[in-house]
């Protein structure tokens, strides 16, 4: 074993001699490949770093010296060509760097077509836009607008400012053709709507004219009832011809049926003026003065198509005629009156309808014709044929003033037409067949029957669908109401059989809000028999809130009291106990039970305000303990830097003050890295104190070395404890002695010792295999310095070996 340890150690010494000449030889030499990679790679790194071009990039992505250099060049390109260029080079050749630029690729070519899809886009909408501009077709104009509108927004900023003006022009005009296209609309619903009002008035009219003709004459009409319809009657007229086209003959039915109206009641008005008078003579004797009963049929003047009347019959068999005579005028003076206003009338009308002025027109013939039924029947007729003209001059104007009406009924044909065809929901249909109907009614009607069975027919067809959902609304009504009865039943029974001093309020709770939810879903209901329901439900739900609300105000008090027992502990010290109490009321308020919401939400703010200015203590605390710690750690810093430079050649003074400087500051609250910081500097000036101690006991055993070669070495000069380490040890040779001194410090040992060496080697690992002691390097040190200098068996201690001691000594110092 020993020649093995020795020819190990020869070899250890043979490469470390021949070391440095290898080194020396490299410096002189060339830089190796390795080295101008590494240059290479440095300065690819760099370029890639620089924000390189695209070419370069390109360049990299197939040259790159790394992987990584290569794919960050490949994913940052973004040249089509160059793309293409780096996947044909790298394919077969870099798998990493062919699928990133195949990916680029494909997603420079995406978002190309993805461009010009977009572009494409903008051309076709602006195309729409302007074709609809100009089309004729009006069906959903609206709706291809707003569609319109809509898609171009999602492309707008991609538009060039060419493209935006030919788009905002084209919305232009189509918003001033739908605007046309409304009023021209609603002209001809308007005319529509007046036709209607006209052909029921007519139809009413002559409805009423026949129950006239065939009535019982035992009787005789309201008076009050026939007024009212003449009125009413008249007024829908003249709103149905405002500013329309009227027909001719459609005006004559009209004038011919008023004008028979009113002549039936003028004359059951004055009939009811005389009544009392016939009704005293046809209950009297026969021998009545004829000339009399004349009077009285003459001023009643029954109109012939209208059956007479059981007294005006009675009053005819008295006078022995078969019909009633022409009456007179009773009143002369209120027939000149009537006269004279009539008079005044009739040129303010002839002069409005010269202006063709309608609405004025309209008014004034509407009072002349009053006027005119006010005279009797001589002083009528030098008025009949002036107002015949001016009536048919009203009627022209009433012409040339509806004549769109027709077309507007015609487009509403052909809208409830294609609303029979959509599939739209139910309720909108039927809203929008209701929406058409009223607008066919506010034109007024039609006079062509045709044009009214068509606008039936087609009603009637889109309505057909609606019947099946309405049917069915109608069931889902009366489940919704079996629904209602169930809940409110369910209600009724909770509220028998609760037991309100030991209850689960919670549970009572949400009983309450689900009937709520489940009273709102079950929806629609018919109004009239929920009526009932509702209250039924209400006084239930009151029932039930009133306990609920009772139990809420308790628990708000609960709540109340944690809020001032929080407030009281603001300022409560000391600040943990504070905390923890804050802590356990939290805890409290959770157990309380329900509460109105937003009460509760008020107590909650004021707690949670309680508790926050609790906990800020806290944080204030802490904010001054983190402002006292940054202030010691800035103390501490500037300790550090005035010490940390310190080195083995430190003085004591300096020394002992960087010391008392550092346990100053072991008091202070650091942080943690400063802290560390600190007393990382604090074992170093330990170790600098113990090196330096350490220093000077090497120095006092060198100077006892010499003194011992010199022969002038006294025990009482040496440590009281080598008189111990000397007389135990075993008897060794000054050579020997040395050779330990070097082993144990690392010294290199003469060539001429290293045989010896070797062996004291081999002796101490079979030392140290066989247990011996654990002493340090340094005590071992002492113990031979000790047999050096008082062992009186040491034969060869002379200088040569007292400077390699010496030396040994030094080299440990220095370890």
């Amino acid at each position: 074993m020993a020649a093995f340890i020795q020819k190990l150690f020869r070899n250890r010494k043979t490469v470390s001699q021949e070391r440095p000449k290898a080194a020396r030889k490299q410096e002189n030499d060339q830089p190796s490949e390795e080295d101008k990679k590494q240059l290479q790679r440095q300065q690819q790194e760099k370029l890639l770093n620089s924000d390189p071009s695209q070419p370069a990039l390109a360049k990299l992505a197939i040259e790159g010296m790394t992987s990584a250099l290569r794919l960050e060049a490949a994913r940052r390109l973004q040249q089509e060509d160059l793309l293409q260029e780096v996947l044909k080079q790298a394919k077969g050749r870099d798998k990493g760097v062919y699928q990133t630029a195949k990916q680029s690729l494909q997603q420079l070519k995406d978002q190309q077509a993805k461009e010009k899809a977009v572009k494409n886009r903008i051309a076709e909408l602006v195309r729409q836009a302007q074709d609809q501009a100009k089309s004729e077709d009006t069906k959903l104009f609206e709706a291809r607008l707003t569609s319109v509108q809509d898609s171009w927004q999602t492309v707008e900023e991609q538009a060039t400012p060419e493209q935006t003006q030919q788009f905002l022009e084209a919305v232009h005009q189509i918003r001033e053709r739908l605007k046309q296209f409304k009023e021209d609309q609603a002209e001809e619903q308007r005319h529509l709507e007046q036709k209607c009002q006209r052909d029921e008035t007519l139809e009413l009219l002559q409805q009423t004219l026949a129950q006239l003709k065939s009535a019982d004459p035992s009787g005789l009409p309201s008076e009050s009832a026939l007024d009212a319809l003449q009125k009413t009657q008249e007024n829908r007229w003249l709103e149905a011809t405002r500013e329309t086209q009227v027909d001719k003959q459609e005006q004559k039915r009209y004038e011919q049926s008023m004008l028979a109206l009113r002549n039936y009641l003028a004359a059951v008005r004055r009939l009811n003026n005389v009544l009392p008078q016939i009704t005293e003579l046809n209950g009297g004797s026969t021998d009545a003065p004829q000339q009399l009963v004349n009077a009285l049929l003459a001023e009643v003047a029954w109109p012939k198509e209208f059956p007479l009347p059981e007294p005006l019959s009675g009053l005819q068999a008295l006078a022995g005629k078969p019909k009633p005579q022409t009456p007179s005028s009773a009143d002369h003076e209120q027939q000149k009156m009537s006269t004279e206003a009539l008079e005044s009338t009739l040129p303010k009308l002839e002069a409005a309808l010269e202006a063709r002025q309608f609405k004025e027109s309209r008014q004034l013939l509407k009072v002349a014709q009053g006027q005119l039924q006010a005279l009797d029947q001589r002083h009528r007729k030098g008025f009949q044929a002036r107002m015949q003209l001016l009536a048919g001059q009203f009627r022209e104007l009433s012409d040339w003033q509806g004549f769109a009406t027709a077309p507007k009924q015609q487009s509403l044909c052909e809208q409830m037409e294609y609303l029979a065809d959509q599939p739209i929901e139910p309720e909108a249909k039927a809203e929008r067949i209701k929406e058409l109907q009223n607008e066919w009614r506010e034109l007024g009607g039609s006079s062509d029957r045709s044009l009214w069975n068509r606008f039936k027919a087609a009603s009637d067809q889109a309505y057909e669908p609606c019947k099946a959902y309405f049917e069915a609304k109608s069931d889902l009504k009366q489940a919704n109401l079996q629904k209602r009865a169930a809940i409110c039943e369910e209600l009724e029974h909770f509220l028998q059989h609760a037991d309100w001093t030991n209850i689960d309020w919670k549970g009572a709770e949400r009983i309450h809000q689900t009937a709520r939810q489940e009273w709102k879903a079950a929806w629609p209901v018919d109004f009239r028999d929920n009526r009932q329901m509702q209250k039924r439900f209400d006084d239930l739900l009151k029932q039930l809130e009133r306990p609920l609300d009772e139990e809420r105000l308790r628990n708000e008090t609960a709540k109340q009291s944690i809020v001032e027992r929080a407030q009281s502990l603001i300022n409560h010290e000391p600040l943990q106990e504070a905390m923890d109490q804050a802590k356990a009321l939290q805890t409290e308020w959770k157990t309380v039970g329900i509460t109105r919401h937003r009460e509760d939400r008020k107590l909650w703010q004021a707690f949670r305000k309680a508790c926050d200015q609790i906990f800020e203590r806290r944080e204030a605390q802490r904010s001054a303990q983190q402002q006292a710690s940054n202030e010691a750690d800035e103390a501490a810093r500037a300790a550090l830097e005035n010490y940390q430079s310190l080195g083995t050649e430190v003085d004591e003074a300096t020394l002992e003050e960087a010391k008392s400087a550092l346990k100053r500051l072991a008091d202070s609250p650091l942080s943690r890295p400063v802290r560390e910081e600190v007393q990382s500097l604090r074992q170093h000036l330990a170790s600098l104190g113990q090196r330096r101690k350490l220093t000077a006991r090497l120095e006092s055993w060198k100077s006892l070395i010499t003194n011992r070669v010199s022969g002038s070495l006294s025990s009482e000069q040496t440590p009281p404890a080598w008189q111990k380490l000397a007389a135990d040890a075993e008897p060794l040779s000054g050579r020997d002695l040395v050779i330990r001194a070097e082993i144990l410090s690392g010294k290199e040992t003469p060539d001429a010792d290293q045989g010896r060496r070797m062996e004291i080697q081999v002796q101490r690992l079979a030392e140290g295999l066989g247990g011996g002691d654990n002493s340090t390097p340094e005590q071992e040190l002492e113990r031979l310095i000790a047999i050096w200098c008082l062992h009186p068996a040491i034969d060869d201690v002379h200088t040569e070996h007292a400077e390699r001691l010496a030396q040994a000594l030094e080299t440990h110092l220095h370890r």
